[in-house]
């Protein structure tokens, strides 16, 4: 069954079960998803449950509609769209397709160590640590056999202060919404001979370095291409990888 959760701030305010085929979403007490708050319409967006499909469509609100950032005015909802109404947001979750799709992601945009040298990794922990001005880390790699795809994480390192936990979150293409926690001292995204980049979990931060810049140059935070150095992530940052859009946010 498809569910929408309601929350402002990163705090969840209330959770909806999508029995019924016509959801209004509003500032006004008669819709059946209210948010009384100034920036939002009295009917600001409906949602349309036609058999296993849900379309969102904006009601000519004043603030717009907004999915995964972009403002629409009709959209056929996929799981983990993050709807946008004034100030709250409002996730799109189908629990019958998350599972799938979370395992689908993960095999087609994580690398897994069997498939890199250790030329690379080593490369990676060089340009890290010339950009945290810091002593070598050690980061060794894992092997995985008959690994073949592209999202990598080596094993956990054990930094010297606490580190905030991150995550990131596709926010364009056919993953959007997806998330994954950075929970690994290495963590390889992208697609191998197009492009690809890691992300390293240290005691000063996350930072993500260009693997290989294959046919697209380097990877892009914030619109702006990282370079062949490592480049320090922070809080909201938009990092454009393979021609996927993904936001790395500090939990």
């Amino acid at each position: 069954m498809a569910r929408l959760i309601l929350s402002l701030d990163g705090q969840v305010l209330a959770e909806y079960n999508m029995s019924k085929e016509r959801y209004t979403i509003g500032r006004l007490p008669d819709n059946d998803v209210r948010i009384d708050n100034a920036a939002v319409s009295g009917h600001h967006s409906l949602i349309i449950n036609i058999l296993n499909d849900s379309f969102l469509e904006d009601l000519n609100s004043t603030n717009g509609t907004y999915v995964n950032g972009k403002l629409v005015k009709k959209h056929a909802l996929q799981n983990g769209d993050v709807i946008t109404v004034g100030h709250h947001q409002l996730k799109f979750g189908d629990d019958d397709v998350a599972e799938a799709d979370q395992d689908e992601f993960e095999k087609t945009m994580v690398i897994h160590p069997s498939s890199q040298s250790e030329d690379v990794i080593r490369n990676v922990k060089e340009a890290v640590d010339e950009a945290a001005g810091a002593a070598p880390a050690t980061i060794e790699p894992v092997p995985i056999p008959g690994a073949d795809h592209i999202a990598t994480q080596a094993p956990e390192a054990a930094p010297t202060t606490a580190l905030p936990k991150a995550k990131i979150q596709v926010l364009s293409g056919q993953f959007a919404g997806r998330e994954m926690e950075l929970t690994k001292a290495l963590t390889t995204l992208g697609r191998p001979g197009i492009q690809v980049a890691a992300i390293t979990r240290r005691a000063e931060g996350y930072y993500i370095v260009n693997v290989d810049p294959g046919t697209k140059g380097y990877p892009k935070v914030n619109e702006e291409s990282i370079g062949p150095k490592a480049r320090q992530l922070k809080d909201n940052d938009v990092v454009e990888l393979a021609g996927v859009k993904m936001g790395f946010f500090i939990e």
